[in-house]
């Protein structure tokens, strides 16, 4: 195939923010989901910077928001590593992360594109968005 004639999908990402003190809306972001419903695909890339973490707050449990972007990269791959949503297809498991909730780990808008390779969009988003 030429390049012309790659096949690009649609596919939809989220940028996974982490809200220290939700009381003053400070964020950062520390993670994407990408979802790419014309090859089921769903998965999720977290990076946690430390340094930012507890410059937004000092107390910040470190362990605790690294569990929980540890969590939503588990409920992407499905298997065991997906509790309750392992039986799930990506498309519901994308829906059920990008759901408003009140928590330190936060998921922001959904936005779209065109990729070829959605393993490679992951990483590229992760290098642009949140590194």
């Amino acid at each position: 195939m030429s390049e012309q004639q790659v096949r690009r999908d649609v596919y939809e990402y989220a940028l996974l923010r982490v809200v220290p003190r939700v009381e003053r809306g400070e964020c950062f972001n520390a993670g994407v989901l990408v979802y790419c419903r014309a090859r089921s695909f769903v998965a999720a890339r977290t990076h946690l910077d430390e340094g930012k973490l507890l410059a937004l707050d000092p107390k910040a449990d470190v362990t605790g928001v690294r569990a929980a972007l540890r969590a939503v990269e588990g409920i992407c791959g499905g298997g065991e590593g997906a509790g309750q949503a392992a039986g799930d297809e990506p498309g519901r498991r994308f829906r059920w992360l990008i759901a408003p909730r009140s928590t330190v780990v936060q998921p922001g808008p959904v936005h779209t594109g065109l990729t070829a390779d959605p393993e490679a969009e992951v990483e590229r988003l992760l290098d642009l968005l949140v590194r």
